[in-house]
């Protein structure tokens, strides 16, 4: 097969590198993840002004039309860059939700104002007793007669704290872990009623738990059908979980090139350490995991891609994808932070936050154990 990217992909690829080694080097990184909102808004509105944000979006909304490799070349680049402004959860996420699901005054009023830099948004869905099972929801949205009043929590929302407008995930009927009966509200954050309280994950991003308290909505916030959230919630993050993993990708290439490039420097008994034949084949290892995980994600990538593609198989290859991230982030993380010695574990390196985006991300969306349940249930069940 041939893998070569196009002209406009090799151009999108050389432009998101070029901004890393330019303009985003660990201390400017450090200092936007830092800052009170999390990511550098400045850094946004170059992301916006060089036609990032408009990649996965549809042309007659402004966008790019992008395909998932499209998204899979963004993702593995700011990955490797290891960048923390929230492309993820206002574009692919919000905006994926939007894209699929919202009515054309929705897009026409929102999707603009992604891709011009100008709105920031988060999904909320998460929920304290859920852990990964996205139908576990208590959030209840009831009726009202002219639309419906919200009350629950959401728990590790994703740009939360920033977000200038939500899409919640609530309960219209059914019980609470039932697929159908579950529904899509598109919120401002500050809406009466809606209440944050914004914290740091492991790996330095910024989220919120939120909570609804009688929140007002009406019939036209719905996003997508009454009842029939779940498809489009699972549709979208399909597609998050493989862009995650491009990103996981982009990690696991940086931590390799770092720690062979630290390994010809660091000298023990007056050689570098990477002479030493045993950590030589520890390294071929990291390689040969980081090569493994490419190439499912270009099997998913492709098969996503493909028009004809069976649905199962396309689902059978996110999940191992993702099982594969979970297990060869800790592979060649654990190693890189091992090679480097001592220095591998402080904040002043940054060998030791890429592992710990590393973690975030196997974690995001259901653990690599969580998605080989998963996986066998659904080879199985065939």
């Amino acid at each position: 097969m041939n893998f070569k990217l196009s002209e406009e992909q090799a151009m999108l690829k050389e432009s998101i590198a070029r901004f890393v080694q330019d303009r985003y080097d660990f201390t400017a990184r450090c200092a936007a993840a830092t800052s009170e909102i999390g990511f550098s808004r400045e850094n946004w509105a170059t992301f916006a002004e060089l036609g990032w944000l408009s990649i996965p979006f549809e042309e007659e909304h402004g966008g790019f039309g992008g395909s998932a490799v499209d998204t899979m070349v963004v993702m593995e680049e700011l990955g490797s860059g290891l960048v923390v402004e929230p492309f993820v959860a206002t574009v692919l996420l919000f905006g994926g939700l939007l894209g699929k699901g919202g009515s054309a005054e929705q897009k026409a009023a929102n999707i603009s104002a992604i891709i011009a830099g100008e709105l920031q948004g988060a999904f909320a869905f998460l929920e304290r007793q859920s852990r990964y099972e996205l139908a576990d929801i208590k959030t209840v949205a009831a009726g009202n007669g002219s639309g419906f009043t919200i009350n629950g929590e959401k728990t590790v929302v994703f740009n939360g704290a920033a977000a200038d407008k939500l899409i919640v995930s609530a309960r219209t009927s059914g019980a609470q872990c039932e697929q159908q009966g579950i529904s899509l509200f598109l919120l401002d954050a500050s809406a009466a009623g809606i209440e944050k309280t914004a914290y740091r994950l492991m790996d330095g991003q910024l989220v919120a738990n939120i909570t609804f308290n009688d929140v007002a909505v009406s019939a036209d916030q719905l996003v997508g059908e009454l009842d029939d959230g779940y498809r489009l919630i699972t549709d979208v993050i399909n597609e998050v979980i493989v862009a995650i993993s491009a990103e996981a990708v982009g990690i696991m290439q940086k931590l390799n090139d770092t720690t062979v490039e630290y390994t010809k420097t660091r000298e023990q008994f007056a050689v570098p350490i990477g002479s030493f034949q045993a950590l030589q084949h520890r390294m071929v290892d990291m390689f040969m995991g980081c090569e493994q995980t490419r190439s499912l994600l270009y099997r998913a990538v492709c098969s996503m891609d493909d028009q004809s593609a069976d649905a199962r198989e396309i689902e059978k290859n996110i999940l191992a994808l993702k099982v594969m991230v979970g297990r060869i982030g800790k592979l060649i993380g654990g190693e890189s932070i091992q090679l480097h010695g001592a220095m591998g574990v402080t904040d002043e390196l940054d060998v030791g936050h890429y592992f710990k985006r590393l973690m975030m991300i196997n974690t995001s969306f259901g653990d690599a154990d969580y998605q080989q349940q998963k996986f066998s249930a659904l080879t199985n069940s065939g």
